[in-house]
């Protein structure tokens, strides 16, 4: 069993005081540059967006966000601007240890379409490159952390679990956005539906 440690999107527009700040993502980054040392292989996820992006409430005339539009034929949750490519708040977070992190995979790039998993985008349209990178490297066990549960990390594990890996998400390792209240148990739950094993930091 090889395994790969994904760290998801801890950028500084996720943590507080970021453009879409998730409720206490701070507390997740300790735990996270602790538990690295478990693993041999650890990569990391960037939302990457063009000021242009579609997912932006402000590029929709008279929409706010959590306001939810029909793009290109998919859902679309309409987001406040952030992860601008080049600008602080796309940044992993300052506190987050890098140092071993082997490779970044970004996301969101084209204007067109979000993408929440860090193998995809939201269409399956076009894919990142991390799944081939962890067949290259003998992966067959992904450990996923990050943020937010309920949208880039829950996306990132249900299509790891397609993909055939075997699946982790560390719970205590992640927070949600909840947009709805409830949403980060249902994501959990929605998570183990399709196959995905969650756990504690204290299990590894």
């Amino acid at each position: 069993m090889k395994k790969a440690l994904i760290l998801v999107d801890i950028q500084n527009d996720f943590l507080p005081g970021g453009a879409l700040a998730v409720p206490e993502g701070d507390m997740i980054v300790p735990l996270v540059n602790r538990i690295q040392e478990k693993f041999d292989l650890i990569l990391a996820t960037q939302d990457y967006h063009p000021a242009n992006h579609a997912s932006f409430a402000i590029n929709h005339e008279n929409k706010k966000p959590g306001e939810i539009i029909d793009l290109h034929g998919l859902t679309q949750v309409l987001w406040p601007a952030h992860c601008v490519q080049h600008s602080d708040g796309a940044a992993f977070g300052k506190d987050l240890d890098m140092a071993r992190v082997t490779k970044i995979f970004y996301k969101g790039e084209n204007p067109d379409i979000d993408s929440y998993s860090g193998f995809f985008d939201n269409g399956k349209r076009k894919k990142t490159g991390l799944a081939e990178y962890l067949k290259s490297k003998g992966v067959d066990t992904v450990y996923i952390v990050g943020l937010a549960t309920d949208f880039c990390v829950k996306f990132t594990a249900l299509d790891a679990v397609d993909l055939g890996f075997e699946t982790y998400v560390i719970k205590d390792a992640t927070r949600a956005i909840n947009l709805q209240p409830g949403d980060f148990e249902a994501s959990l739950k929605a998570m183990e539906r399709a196959g995905v094993k969650v756990i504690e930091s204290e299990d590894l």
